[in-house]
């Protein structure tokens, strides 16, 4: 059987990985952490692993699915989101093609990871030649803006991700700009939920430290419960990608997956799914080469 392998990014903030391994943990058959061989961000920032948190991967490792994948992914010469190209492609090929290959961030947590395996064995059939028929299977984040002493702010429109392809030929992160197969399958996302002083760590070390907008921080400082509503416009690149915000009373994951499971705006509707994936395979698939299997796979 076609393997289920996960390869995640190991880098400053490697302890949100005790929050995004475990929800993927039974269902993956192998599991890869990505890890600079001298502990350097796509700037070349230096930073430090506990030793605690080896520790703690040993412990939960109680089948032998993890292994830690060393090797120089920072090259000077290149751009920070040109490292994390070539990061991903660096570990797409120790994840091994013929499988489904996907690719999760630290910070990137499954609602329901089963579900989303049940989905890529749906489409086992794009393994058999992945190279003729390059697909990426693409998911939903909802993106925690900001910690609060009682819960949590939260984008209040999920936004796209690219999570899994059957050849990772990747031209911008985990974008190859092939074919794109939308799914109902949601993630939190805790891109921007940290201490003041890690969030800035990250945005200048991050693939796209370049873009970030001069307001942005600001907003994110001040943002809480009794004002969340007259925020607007609280991305940080391009501001208006994210136009407002909500409030999760709680951080506990059991309770968020509640939460998003009965609140229809947080999911994708099956009309949205069923024009996204057509507009691909119409863009993908011309009408002229007849590819039935092709089209028969998107129902």
């Amino acid at each position: 059987m076609k393997k289920i392998v996960v390869g995640f990014l190991m880098s400053y903030d490697y302890e949100k990985l005790k929050r995004s391994i475990p929800p993927v943990y039974n269902e993956a058959d192998t599991i890869y952490l990505a890890l600079d061989h001298e502990c350097r961000t796509w700037k070349g920032t230096n930073f430090t692993v506990s030793p605690e948190f080896y520790e703690w991967l040993e412990e939960m490792d109680v089948d032998n699915k993890i292994e830690i994948y060393r090797d120089d992914f920072y090259k000077p010469e290149l751009s920070t989101i040109q490292n994390d190209t070539r990061e991903r492609h660096l570990l797409s090929l120790k994840m091994g093609y013929g499988n489904w290959l996907i690719q999760v961030d630290a910070d990137e947590i499954f609602i329901d990871f089963k579900q989303f395996v049940e989905t890529l064995r749906s489409k086992n059939h794009f393994l058999e030649n992945p190279k003729e028929n390059p697909v990426q299977i693409a998911g939903f984040l909802i993106n925690i803006y900001k910690y609060l002493d009682d819960g949590l702010l939260f984008v209040d429109a999920p936004t796209k991700v690219m999570l899994a392809t059957n050849y990772p030929n990747y031209k911008y992160a985990r974008n190859t700009k092939q074919r794109v197969i939308y799914t109902n399958n949601v993630l939190l996302h805790e891109c921007l939920s940290r201490t003041e002083e890690e969030l800035q760590f990250k945005l200048e070390n991050w693939g796209h430290s370049h873009e970030i907008n001069e307001e942005f921080f600001p907003k994110w400082k001040k943002a809480d419960k009794d004002n969340y509503k007259t925020l607007k416009n609280v991305f940080y690149l391009d501001p208006d990608i994210w136009k407002s915000l909500d409030y999760f009373p709680t951080q506990n994951l059991t309770e968020i997956k509640s939460l998003v499971e009965n609140n229809a705006k947080l999911h994708p509707s099956k009309w949205f799914l069923l024009k996204k994936n057509f507009g691909q395979w119409f863009k993908f698939l011309s009408p002229f080469k007849k590819n039935k299997t092709a089209f028969e796979s998107y129902f």
